[in-house]
């Protein structure tokens, strides 16, 4: 049985406050967001710089908002996401397009028992934002210290990590009202499922639904569980090259193989200030972590599993014409686990968005990469996240 990191507090989304109805509205230099609620909640808010956003949290909600409702943008307001983000909290992020302050942030109650979201923001000037930003705290160590099941005594299967990209909050590429999120979790629960039936490992993952989960937390997930191998996976998009397509492997380093690595690996790491995260909250650098991932054993194991990924892969999928590639991933920063990066495919290529929710492809993927798995642990025998479990 696998072990699911990132569950929830044993509710159902079912049992959750419903929220429907957004609607974005401007008057002079006020912006006002209400959502019907099936019943009044808490709610707090704040804003953050860098990038300029706002911060709503509440309990879990229900989110029956359509995507597409998110991207309008109002005189303040360029766009605004929201989902899970932690095991008993919702949150929705602004991103401003001017600095502005909140002036009204309630749930009030309605007629009937329901209850209404009203967050009301005026623009100000940039003293009055940063003014209101360094008196804000949206730290979140709640969210970045969940408990990872320890390897049980006498185990001797291969601990694999599998991560899931975004989630919750961050939809990671949206097109065509499917998300990434989602595609990359189908993935991963396939992966999983087949991994376990061998019988020969251990399964853990960062995230089994639809909840964030910060950058730095899936990196202690791995380590805190020992892990032999950390799998990431994502799904890419490129608006401006639809003809683009393809899978790419990828593992952690300093520098860039290329400009395309060196754009995904920025991409991928703004994971947490698309969630509302300060980016202060990781104090350690990327650099710094990075050069710790140059311990030349994990880098050879990361290097020899990414070779046969690409190898198992190339033999099922569509590769993209680079398909192994290296960047600063803080995700892949683990300097006792070997790790890679999957991207399945360009979510913005028709070709390989078909492919990507097409459960025939996914089969066939999943069963490459686990052939890949099962290769590199007969080629590899030891690898280096056993030096985890001795350490701790």
């Amino acid at each position: 049985m696998s072990t699911v990191l990132a569950q929830g507090n044993g509710r159902a989304q079912s049992e959750f406050p419903v929220a429907t109805d957004a609607k974005l509205e401007q008057s002079g230099d006020t912006v006002r967001l209400t959502m019907a609620l099936s019943r009044p909640v808490e709610v707090s808010a704040s804003v953050l710089a860098g990038p300029d956003r706002v911060v709503i949290d509440m309990p879990s909600i229900n989110f029956q908002v359509q995507p597409a409702a998110a991207r309008k943008s109002a005189g303040v307001v360029g766009a605004y996401r929201f989902g899970l983000f932690t095991s008993d909290r919702a949150r929705i992020i602004i991103d401003l397009a001017q600095p502005a302050v909140v002036v009204r942030a309630e749930s009030r109650p309605v007629r009937g028992g329901f209850g209404e979201l009203v967050i009301e923001l005026r623009r100000a000037s940039r003293a009055e934002f940063q003014t209101a930003a360094a008196a804000a705290s949206v730290r979140d160590p709640e969210a970045i210290a969940r408990p990872v099941p320890a390897k049980p005594p006498g185990e001797t299967r291969q601990t694999i990590v599998i991560d899931p990209g975004h989630g919750g909050i961050d939809p990671g590429a949206v097109v065509a009202s499917i998300a990434e999120k989602a595609v990359v979790l189908a993935f991963g629960m396939k992966l999983k499922e087949q991994l376990e039936a061998s019988g020969r490992y251990r399964v853990l993952m960062t995230r089994d639904d639809d909840r964030f989960v910060p950058l730095a937390e899936r990196v202690r997930i791995a380590r805190a569980a020992g892990a032999d191998l950390f799998i990431s996976i994502h799904a890419d998009s490129l608006t401006q090259a639809q003809e683009v397509r393809g899978a790419t492997v990828y593992t952690g380093s300093e520098r860039a193989t290329d400009a395309e690595a060196a754009r995904l690996a920025t991409k991928e790491n703004q994971a947490d200030s698309v969630a509302g995260l300060d980016a202060s909250e990781d104090m350690q650098d990327v650099a710094g972590i990075l050069m710790d991932l140059a311990k030349r054993e994990t880098r050879t194991f990361s290097a020899v599993f990414a070779r046969n990924l690409v190898e198992r892969l190339g033999g099922s999928v569509k590769m993209h014409k680079v398909p192994l590639r290296s960047a600063g991933f803080r995700v892949l920063s683990a300097p006792d686990v070997p790790s890679v990066l999957i991207e399945l495919g360009y979510m913005s290529s028709p070709k390989d968005a078909e492919l990507l929710n097409s459960p025939h492809w996914r089969a066939q993927a999943v069963d490459a990469v686990a052939t890949a798995v099962e290769g590199y642990f007969v080629g590899a025998r030891a690898p280096v996240g056993k030096a985890a479990e001795n350490r701790r």
